[in-house]
């Protein structure tokens, strides 16, 4: 091979092209990695460590508060949460990222990769080859709502309020789904007075009606004043901020306003439409990666739009490179060749107070497949709960289909559940019956012992 040829060329270097570059690597396949702004991408910068490293300070406050006996503040050291932040960062410097891949015997190509051809990837210029494959690994970008006013207005986005380096005197969230609930809460807690303006009649409204409930009275016990049901009519510049307007009349002032109303793949640009791939949207690909109609190109994570999660993404890129390792045509459903816990076993963790965890369908989803469903709710009220803060509160929920006797989705809503999910996710991946899982005995005295009273519920 000549430099610019590859076996793997990999578009995108955040965690999900990493995990299908390192695949190929670890193979013996001589893998390229190309990565327009910085390698590690979103997760490691602007959103998922950011966002966790903003968010666990005020959790840990509210924990000791919790807990009498314990010597504590009422407020948090806002200029140490924010330097602990940058540390997780790296300070946005990504040449560890970039020493990792080398180390992994990856090729680092830093520039804004293009598909021009088949097996052909151009990079500012530079074409490369692929013997093998291309994967595309780009992620996703902000979907921004159709609201007068807003091209003419500054506004945040997702990356603004988690590198943000000084705590907005007031900040509107514009969003009630994962990124606007936490940011809202993250900024409230380091001292900032947050409006959260949602269309919905609870925040989380994809999740269980009763986790919004719960995630909305979370907030406002912390000072969030949250608009339910709101249509937003426009946006505009007043002095010292911006003010939003509802269609209702009311009128919403705030320092900066953080736009969060969810991401779309990441998918112009690329040189998609020369194989009849509509830009802007998400790939069709089976459960290997592989796109539909194209042989030699993969999709792994957001840019497929099955499951936008970054760890549900390196699940995904992993089985991509085992796919193209092993050249897999129809493996197994449950090899490592494909993603197949996408359908039905996808896990979440909202992680504001009180965190959520779920895995697998909600109730109204399960019904929507067909499937024989019984739901059983208890609340988080057990030895554990209670002794982990004075008022604890909390709620899980176990959907089972009673075709199977198999648990097909469970809810967790409560401080420190987040934990919890994965027990969940192996009972839902390994198909074990409830008759089964009676048998797993909890541990005591923790949370965990919710399970015990989910089954005793059931009828066990």
């Amino acid at each position: 091979m000549t430099s610019d040829e590859f076996d793997v060329i990999v578009i995108g270097g955040g965690p999900v092209g990493e995990n299908a570059a390192g695949r190929t690597a670890a193979g013996g396949l001589r893998t390229a990695l190309v990565e327009a702004e910085r390698f590690g991408g979103e997760c490691s910068y602007w959103a998922c460590m950011p966002s966790k490293a903003l968010l666990r300070p005020g959790h840990a406050l509210a924990a000791a508060k919790r807990l009498p006996g314990v010597p504590v503040g009422d407020r948090l050291d806002a200029k140490a949460v924010l330097a602990r932040r940058d540390e997780f960062t790296s300070h946005w410097d990504d040449a560890g990222q970039v020493q990792w891949a080398e180390g992994a015997g990856i090729v680092p190509i830093r520039g804004r990769g293009v598909v021009t051809g088949e097996r052909e990837v151009t990079v500012d210029g530079r074409v490369l080859t692929a013997r093998r494959a291309v994967v595309l690994a780009t992620g996703s970008v902000p979907r921004l709502p159709s609201l007068t006013g807003l091209s003419e207005v500054p506004f945040w986005g997702s990356r603004e309020a988690t590198s943000a380096h000084e705590v907005p005197e007031s900040l509107i969230v514009l969003g009630g789904g994962v990124v606007g609930v936490e940011m809202a809460q993250a900024w409230a807690r380091l001292g900032s007075e947050v409006t959260l303006v949602i269309s919905q009649d609870r925040p989380l409204a994809k999740f269980e009606d009763f986790v919004g409930e719960y995630v909305a009275d979370g907030l406002r016990e912390d000072g969030v004043v949250v608009h339910a049901s709101a249509k937003t009519s426009s946006v505009s510049t007043v002095e010292g901020g911006v003010e939003l307007k509802l269609a209702d009349g009311t009128s919403i002032v705030g320092k900066h306003l953080l736009v969060a109303t969810g991401r779309v793949p990441a998918t112009s640009d690329l040189g998609l439409e020369a194989f009849e791939l509509e830009a802007g949207k998400a790939l069709p690909v089976d459960d290997t990666g592989r796109v539909s109609g194209v042989d030699w190109l993969y999709g792994c994570g957001d840019v497929t739009g099955r499951a936008p999660l970054t760890h549900q993404g390196k699940y995904a890129a992993r089985a991509v490179g085992s796919a193209i390792l092993a050249d897999a045509r129809d493996p197994e459903p449950w090899s490592v060749a494909v993603a197949t816990a996408d359908h039905a076993a996808v896990p979440q963790v909202v992680f504001t107070d009180p965190e959520v965890g779920f895995v697998g369908r909600t109730s109204a989803q399960a019904r929507e497949a067909g499937l024989s469903v019984r739901v059983v709710d208890v609340d988080i009220a057990v030895a554990g709960s209670s002794l982990h803060g004075d008022g604890y509160r909390g709620k899980a929920r176990m959907v089972v289909d009673e075709g199977t006797r198999t648990l097909v989705g469970v809810t967790f809503v409560g401080p420190d559940v987040a934990e919890m999910v994965h027990a969940a996710t192996i009972a839902i991946v390994g198909e074990v019956t409830v008759d089964r899982l009676w048998h797993a005995v909890p541990s005591y005295p923790t949370i965990s012992e919710v399970w015990l009273r989910l089954l005793e519920a059931y009828g066990l």
